[in-house]
């Protein structure tokens, strides 16, 4: 398991492109019947990649979880959010199956004591997308297909944004205690997200870039509004960004994105704005 720390936006403004990028970045999330785990301090956030090929995944797979978490199990005292970005899949919740096409979600409630990952064709295999937070309560463990998502139109040809948010885990689809997930569409033609930009101090997130030819990329921003830095993301790589940092990108084109967020709060306009022309 990969392990980062906490960095202030003091220690950030001296950091070089590969101390950014040692940071906050995840560039390999899918290796074969592998679970890739990267475990942040910010929030405590846990983001995991898995691509079963061969067979039957348990997302403890190569992990300690009692040297890790200090648990019996990995989501004793966590809650989390699958996405599948490859082709389809099942997982397995305490022996429930959940059957799950591309960009379909699973929300998985506080207590799951058994979860499990496993690809319909070895040839076209999932490739699940999972981030976990810390939970003081239980809901239900529930599949969200991307037909059943809230979706929200934004943006305009004009601004290069044209895109359509669609709410997994969310206040409006479902009842969770600190987690929030969704994905958002670019539509040919726009290259931009989050614009304007804006930090909320009380929660942090993470985006996961996919969708991408391998020749494209993502410029990514982060940093403070008035002293702003970028990380080159790539197809299927994920960015941290703390409370104190702008998050939002341009692509060399259209591509997607999931975001995942954790705090104290699930109130979205719960922000604080940087209008672009503020920005350096």
């Amino acid at each position: 398991m990969d392990v980062r720390y906490s960095c202030s936006q003091r220690d950030f403004k001296r950091y070089t492109t590969d101390e950014i990028r040692r940071e906050f970045l995840i560039e390999n999330l899918f290796t074969p019947d592998v679970v890739n785990t990267v475990y942040t301090h910010i929030d405590r956030v846990v983001v995991i990649g898995c691509m079963p090929v061969n067979g039957s995944v348990p997302i403890d797979k190569g992990m300690d979880v009692w040297a890790s978490f200090g648990s019996n199990y990995f989501l004793e005292r966590r809650e989390a959010g699958v996405f599948n970005v490859g082709g389809s899949g099942s997982v397995y919740v305490d022996g429930k199956s959940f059957g799950m096409d591309n960009k379909d979600c699973l929300y998985i409630t506080r207590g799951a004591r058994e979860v499990v990952f496993e690809s319909k064709n070895p040839d076209m295999p999932a490739k699940f997308y999972l981030v976990s937070v810390p939970a003081h309560r239980s809901y239900e463990t529930k599949l969200i297909r991307i037909s059943d998502a809230a979706k929200k139109h934004m943006g305009s040809v004009e601004t290069c944004n044209k895109r359509v948010i669609n709410q997994f885990i969310h206040p409006d689809v479902l009842d969770t205690c600190q987690l929030s997930m969704g994905l958002t569409e670019l539509e040919p033609g726009s290259v931009w997200n989050t614009m304007p930009v804006h930090t909320h101090e009380r929660r942090m997130e993470v985006y996961m870039y996919f969708e991408m030819p391998e020749d494209h990329v993502v410029f990514h921003l982060m940093g403070e509004g008035n002293e702003t830095r970028h990380i080159v993301v790539k197809n299927e790589q994920a960015v941290i960004s703390p409370s104190w940092s702008i998050h939002a990108g341009v692509g060399t084109r259209n591509y997607t994105f999931i975001w995942a967020m954790a705090g104290e709060n699930l109130v979205y306009d719960d922000m604080d704005v940087i209008t672009t022309s503020e920005l350096k």
